[in-house]
């Protein structure tokens, strides 16, 4: 049982500190509400940051294209505006009612936080790459010249490069390499990509200009002295071709684990956790869940649809902060707490 007398109180308890998770603290701030946030990397971002930093996103809008790093920082300082409390480092590994209908969330290092209102951002729970099967000496070369993210798109450069995989992720960080490396090889074992339209256009248009090769079929083979790679082996309906490479780059998805949100009670759907699209609740009260791991028909999973959902979460939860306060509506450019706590955090100017 939780020490709920040295809980720190709050509003809302946030678990989960990637761009919903985020963005649902600056909403909760926009309706005047306190959050603190909780999540077990040690940085905020989420796997924004963890898997991919330098890679452009395209459904952001009013940009055109915008890095994942920039993302999270403008985020960021947009949710400083409210003073959120981040504990990072650490997972939430219970979740507790109170006599008088409040939670309180404790993690592995022992932080009991207590508050109304949840909200679960945490993504579609921990996450394990995908590897490729049946791939002699995988072991020996990962961590190294084999990865499965891409932390820093600078550190490929002149490099010769296989990306294995044909989805958004492959396709996008062929298309983000091709001006750093000296080669890029795009290996998928099907001619059709699972990539958005306009991705796999902007890849033909490399292919057709020679930045970038494709090849269909699958790795087999690795070889070089581990950990440095020198080439690869891809079987294709035309046989074997060994490709010179310096790094392998392997975009097979992710397999998701529940991990102790699991344990939370939780009526969970193939892992995920089901919640209404007015408010964004859970099965239990004051308990919301926005971004990857909340599921309800038409579902899409996106960065942008998670930002639509945290706006309707924080009306409710505000409503639930507040139950004797007409609901109102809070917009931005007229809302006197976000002018004040805005214009403070930018020394005076006009935002």
């Amino acid at each position: 049982m939780s020490d709920r007398h040295s809980a720190r109180h709050s509003d809302a308890i946030i678990i989960g500190a990637g761009p919903c998770g985020l963005f649902a603290a600056f909403q909760l701030g926009v309706h005047g509400l306190r959050s603190q946030t909780v999540d077990a990397l040690d940085r905020v971002g989420g796997q924004c940051i963890e898997l991919y930093p330098d890679k452009p996103i395209y459904d952001i809008p009013a940009c055109p294209a915008i890095g994942a790093a920039e993302l999270v920082e403008k985020l960021t300082i947009q949710a400083a505006c409210f003073s959120p409390v981040y504990h990072m480092g650490q997972q939430a590994t219970s979740l507790e009612r109170t006599s008088d209908g409040e939670w309180v969330v404790t993690t592995d290092r022992g932080l009991v936080l207590q508050a109304p209102v949840v909200v679960v951002a945490a993504g579609g729970g921990s996450f394990t790459p995908k590897t490729p099967p049946n791939l002699g000496r995988l072991a020996e070369f990962e961590g190294g010249a084999v990865r499965y993210a891409v932390p820093n798109l600078s550190a490929h450069a002149g490099e010769r490069i296989v990306i294995a995989g044909g989805g958004d992720s492959a396709v996008d960080w062929a298309i983000a390499l091709s001006p750093v490396a000296t080669e890029v090889v795009l290996v998928h074992q099907r001619e059709e990509l699972r990539a958005q339209r306009h991705s796999a256009s902007r890849l033909q248009e490399l292919v057709e200009e020679g930045r970038v090769r494709r090849l269909t079929g699958r790795v087999v083979d690795l070889h070089g002295a581990a950990p440095s790679l020198e080439a690869v082996t891809v079987h294709g309906k035309d046989g074997r071709t060994v490709v010179p490479a310096d790094r392998l780059l392997v975009f097979f998805g992710f397999i998701m684990r529940e991990g102790p949100l699991a344990s939370f009670g939780f009526e969970l759907s193939e892992g995920l956790i089901p919640v209404d699209t007015e408010r964004f609740e859970t099965s239990l009260p004051g308990v919301f869940a926005i971004g990857d791991i909340a599921t309800y028909p038409g579902k899409l999973k996106l960065i942008l649809s998670g930002f639509h959902e945290a706006a309707l979460m924080a009306a409710a939860a505000a409503r639930r902060c507040r139950p004797g306060e007409s609901p109102s509506t809070e917009y931005s450019t007229s809302s006197p707490l976000f002018r004040e706590r805005t214009q403070s955090e930018l020394g005076g100017r006009s935002p």
